[in-house]
């Protein structure tokens, strides 16, 4: 799936729940009583919130978190783990992936990415050192390299990646040896303390799973609400209301609602916003009408939406945060971009206090 998409469609869902989504928000410390205090930090603006319970649910800041910020040690220890990937040029022109039998056991993926790409991954590797910057090193990339080329003739070296990034997961440190033995199950640790407010911290997860996760931390932590019973099994994140195998459907109406469009880019528009393509469509009879274009066929129009509706504050935000256009975007593009944005902000309506 694609991350961006699908991370940000569950915060926007969530704030359609009631949820108060604050990004560049940092919670700097917190107090433990009946209820929790949070002290927070949004760009030098100090707040304060309460909550009648407190989720550690940091990835693998979860440690960090839970020593500077609660100030309470981990109840069991994690251990994290580095996955890479590496992002190189098409490779097959079909919509399917590989599943590849690697060295050790193990399995590399090959996926289409991006339209234009392809996605090799992963590695298991312990990770040690800065979590702002984990990148893939040399050997994990030589790694890659190596697993896909016992299978494909169109050969992967290391020096044609356009562009390459790690993970890094906080796993329930199990004891064991090899890192990629290391139980990838999510375990909830729930801390509940006598007049003070309970705090639940989660290890592991994968986004691949944060549904059912999402489902069992309710459950543990329902006691302390008036929980509803489980309901996302049945529900659609924003703009997903259609039949599973609807998708080219979908595609087919906004092409015939909106000629003008070709079907790549149709299809990555409801690919990213399914039904809700129509709120940046609009009434448009032509191109011009979605603004200006930026890079590939990323309009004003769709820029407008990220800022308005999806949290986008810089061109990083719409590149990469949002989108994955960052990897064919040159740097007059990205500077129109935030140029762009600006004249959002200068446009928009004071807000108030």
């Amino acid at each position: 799936m694609d991350d961006s998409r699908l991370v940000v469609l569950n915060a926007l869902d969530a704030a359609e729940h009631g949820a108060d989504i604050r990004t560049r928000t940092r919670c700097v410390r917190v107090e433990r009583r009946e209820e929790w205090e949070l002290v927070l930090n949004s760009r030098g603006r100090r707040d304060v919130a309460t909550a009648r319970v407190l989720i550690n649910a940091a990835g693998p800041w979860i440690g960090e978190v839970a020593d500077t910020v609660i100030r309470k040690q981990l109840a069991a220890p994690v251990r994290l783990i580095k996955g890479s990937h590496i992002v190189v040029r098409r490779r097959f022109e079909h919509d399917c992936g590989y599943i590849l039998q690697a060295a050790g056991g193990r399995v590399v993926f090959a996926l289409p990415f991006a339209n234009e790409f392809t996605l090799i991954g992963t590695t298991d590797e312990n990770f040690v050192g800065d979590l702002k910057s984990p990148a893939p090193d040399p050997a994990e990339i030589t790694y890659l390299c190596d697993a896909v080329n016992q299978y494909f003739r169109d050969k992967v070296t290391p020096d044609e990646l356009l562009w390459s990034y790690s993970g890094v997961r906080a796993l329930y440190d199990d004891g064991a040896g090899k890192p990629e033995d290391v139980t990838r199950d999510y375990e909830l640790v729930l801390d509940e303390q006598f007049g003070e407010g309970p705090l639940l911290t989660i290890y592991g997860g994968k986004i691949t799973t944060h549904r059912k996760l999402a489902e069992a931390a309710m459950e543990r932590i329902g006691i302390f609400f008036e929980s509803l019973p489980r309901w996302t099994a049945g529900s659609t994140l924003p703009g997903g209301d259609f039949a599973p195998d609807g998708f080219y459907a979908v595609v087919a109406e906004t092409i015939g609602r909106w000629p003008f469009l070709s079907e790549p880019h149709a299809r990555r528009m409801v690919r990213a916003y399914g039904t809700r393509a129509e709120r940046i469509l609009g009434r448009a009879q032509n191109m011009d009408d979605l603004g200006p274009r930026f890079t590939g066929d990323l309009t004003g129009a769709e820029v407008r939406y990220m800022v308005e509706n999806e949290w986008a504050q810089t061109a990083e935000d719409v590149l990469w945060r949002r989108s994955k256009f960052g990897l064919t975007s040159t740097a007059e593009e990205r500077t129109a971009i935030s140029q762009f944005i600006a004249s959002l902000s200068v446009q928009a309506p004071p807000t108030g206090s």
